[in-house]
């Protein structure tokens, strides 16, 4: 059965990939004609002829997307040759081990790991010849990939010299997803995985998720939501689970799942799951060896203990160290490995809830068995719009480190506001740790402590909309973390651009404003939401409009004014030593210049410290005066970037362009409720008034206290 499906799928892949209109489905893979006839004309000269090597599934991959790809986008068909031949502009993908390859390269030896590739051009008599070749048949299709967006972005294919390689092992999406379809912070409608339909129907759809991913370098998938359900463990959806192993395994990349903790109990009907039980070691042990017999390259597991109510080996007074240990003595034999999140947090627990992840895992640094990664978000909160990097970059020297982004925007608006993250990513990956000049980027990729085993995961904004990803611009979010993933010195501006020339156009009239877009987006909806270090003040149930009143919950530390802190003296969590001390857990000289109101960026000064209405900022104005036009001039920044997107209409084709200027009318909107709702809660405690120069809100406090959201996202109506 295993084989026939094999081949079932190698005969989707040869197909069409799809015949979508300009509906966002074909993401940056679109393979539209280029318009720049010059361009295409030195383009036919360089690539006349095409020979490729297609003995295994993911050579044959790398072959059909080369074709199409190149037919796309040059209007003609590249010829294949079944011989190496001596004509001009011949494309030769394969192994450096392939004889073929080797004298092109006229012996010459590349080092570029297992996933790396070349992309040279080379002599072969009087004539050039450019080169795509790889130690392994994925590092050729991700070879085929980068040349292709080289085509794409109109670049000069003359003279290449390309070496790539990885900074990151494991470069990874995490799925929020149900086994029920829904997508726990999902916005662009179901999940992928049609379960009922796995293991005998193989929806197109699956097809195209593992190329787009491996056209950015994604080598890893977790299907299921890290709020585990352990059913996913059971045989009848192992054989689904396998089913979509097959797909995505000639695109390199591997499936893991979340598991449950307490899956002993609720699937093997033990009486404990504790770590340290002979009984539920066996269990593990045994339920490994079933899934690798299933998936023979499965990656390993995700989980998630002891945080927001899910099970873990506290439960039984062991440490995470050894449930973490329990689970990678399991898989270990197989080659996989576990990831273990440090995002735990206790509403009994007194402390700031900023510092309980490092208090809970620095003491650990040393424990964890070789094949464990701890994942650690970006920042010590939740996916805020703007957070300081972790501490715990940085203080777990002996323990890999991975880094968790969130894509999908949970607190960034959805997927109705245009928030390019790449800005975001780039600020935590950038931020120096307080060792030398390293930053958080040398720790997840290995540099700083000289780790082997690294990773970088972010939840998905992926679902079953027609352009996948609900808005968009979203899919820019996708593609820039692939991007990242790969190579975390690349630029948000250049990343930007390739995405803008792939999706909508090559024209500079066109690459240049909607950068200009790209790039501010998400300074701007910092600005309307949460500047100058606010965080966690978006409405109780819901992470989508303001609440920064929301209090007196059942849980002091899911309520927004645990975070401001305003009263008639001030506003701001103070975190210095006279405060929650989080600062301690930074290195120097990072805490040092946090802990000073003179010094600590104001991008993060009210998550630092509490600060007087009336302190003079860099600019000369009080503290609220500041806040109030920080609010302002996020709003007035959509409406510049919807009067940027007007000015290209006839330059966009009409479906996208008309549903993007939708969704910013739906953003410059919202922007105003947020900026509205939080100058004038804040104003009841500064008892200042709004600076002259900004137009007074339409409606009274009460008005914007009174709005509910039903009908976001994963809110369920009152029906």
């Amino acid at each position: 059965m295993r084989y026939l499906r094999s081949a079932l799928l190698l005969f989707l892949v040869a197909v069409s990939i799809s015949g979508k209109s300009e509906n966002g489905y074909d993401l940056w893979l679109r393979y539209s004609k280029l318009t720049n006839e010059k361009k295409i004309a030195e383009y036919k000269k360089q690539i006349k002829n095409l020979w490729i090597e297609t003995t295994s599934p993911t050579l044959f991959v790398a072959n059909n997307e080369l074709y199409k790809g190149l037919n796309g986008l040059l209007g003609y068909s590249v010829l294949d040759v079944n011989t190496i031949s001596t004509q001009p502009g011949l494309i030769a993908c394969g192994k450096f081990q392939s004889q073929a390859v080797s004298q092109f390269l006229g012996g010459k030896k590349f080092t570029t790991g297992d996933e790396g590739y070349i992309i040279h051009t080379v002599k072969r008599g009087k004539q050039q010849v450019t080169v795509i070749a790889a130690q392994e048949d994925i590092g050729v299709l991700y070879g085929v990939f980068h040349f292709l967006r080289l085509i794409q972005t109109q670049q000069n294919i003359s003279n290449l010299s390309i070496t790539e390689s990885p900074k990151i092992k494991i470069r990874m999406l995490n799925h929020w997803d149900n086994l029920d379809r829904t997508v726990e912070r999902g916005y662009a409608g179901f999940s992928l995985w049609n379960w009922h339909k796995l293991p005998g129907v193989i929806d197109q759809r699956y097809i195209d998720y593992a190329r787009a991913n491996a056209s950015i370098g994604i080598n890893g998938t977790v299907l299921t939501n890290v709020n585990a359900n352990a059913k996913v463990l059971t045989l009848d959806y192992l054989r689904k689970v396998a089913a979509l192993a097959d797909v995505f395994r000639p695109y390199g990349i591997k499936v893991y799942l979340t598991a449950r903790f307490s899956a002993p109990i609720e699937l093997g009907g033990l009486k404990t799951a504790d770590p340290l039980d002979a009984q539920v070691q066996q269990w593990w042990n045994k339920k490994a060896d079933e899934i690798y017999k299933f998936i023979p390259d499965f990656g390993g597991f995700l989980v998630k203990a002891n945080s927001e109510g899910q099970p873990g080996p506290q439960n039984y007074k062991r440490s995470h160290a050894d449930g973490a240990n329990m689970l990678a003595t399991a898989v270990q034999p197989h080659g996989g490995i576990v990831i273990w999140r440090a995002f735990v947090y206790d509403n009994n627990v007194p402390d700031d809830r900023a510092k309980q992840a490092y208090t809970e895992f620095k003491p650990l640094d040393g424990t964890f068995n070789k094949n464990v990664l701890v994942q650690v978000k970006n920042g010590a909160i939740d996916f805020q719009p703007r957070e300081p990097f972790h501490p715990l970059f940085g203080a777990m020297p002996e323990t890999p480190l991975m880094m968790e982004f969130q894509i999908t925007q949970e607190y960034l608006g959805y997927s109705t506001h245009l928030v390019y993250l790449s800005s975001l990513f780039k600020e935590t990956l950038n931020s120096e740790i307080g060792i030398g000049k390293n930053t958080v980027a040398n720790v997840i990729d290995g540099s700083v402590d000289n780790h082997t085993l690294t990773g970088i995961s972010g939840v998905a904004n992926i679902g079953t909309d027609i352009n996948w990803c609900g808005h968009p611009f979203a899919q820019a979010n996708w593609f820039a973390f692939g991007r990242l993933a790969w190579n975390h010195s690349l630029s948000s501006e250049e990343i930007a651009k390739d995405w803008i020339r792939m999706t909508f156009s090559n024209e500079d009239d066109v690459v240049t404003p909607v950068e200009k877009m790209m790039i501010g987006s998400r300074e701007a909806t910092v600005n309307y939401m949460t500047p100058l270090g606010l965080h966690h003040i978006m409405g109780w149930n819901h992470h989508h409009g303001p609440g920064p009143w929301i209090k007196d919950k059942h849980r002091a530390d899911w309520t927004s004014v645990y975070y401001h802190k305003a009263d008639s003296l001030g506003i701001g969590f103070n975190r210095t030593a006279t405060g929650s001390n989080a600062l301690e857990q930074y290195l120097k000289p990072v805490d040092d210049k946090f802990a000073s109101l003179a010094t600590c960026p104001e991008e993060f000064l009210l998550w630092f410290h509490h600060v007087p209405w009336d302190y003079k900022m860099k600019s000369g104005s009080t503290l609220w005066n500041e806040l109030c036009h920080h609010y302002y001039q996020g709003v007035d920044s959509v409406k510049e970037m919807q009067k940027i997107w007007s000015s290209l209409k006839g330059k966009i084709d009409t479906e996208r362009f008309n549903q993007i200027e939708m969704l910013l009318n739906q953003q410059y909107n919202e922007a105003i409720i947020w900026r509205d709702a939080c100058v004038l809660y804040f104003q009841t405690f500064s008892k200042q008034p709004i600076p002259t120069d900004l137009k007074a809100p339409e409606h009274s406090l009460d008005y914007y206290m009174s709005l509910t959201y039903p009908y976001a996202p994963g809110i369920k109506p009152d029906w």
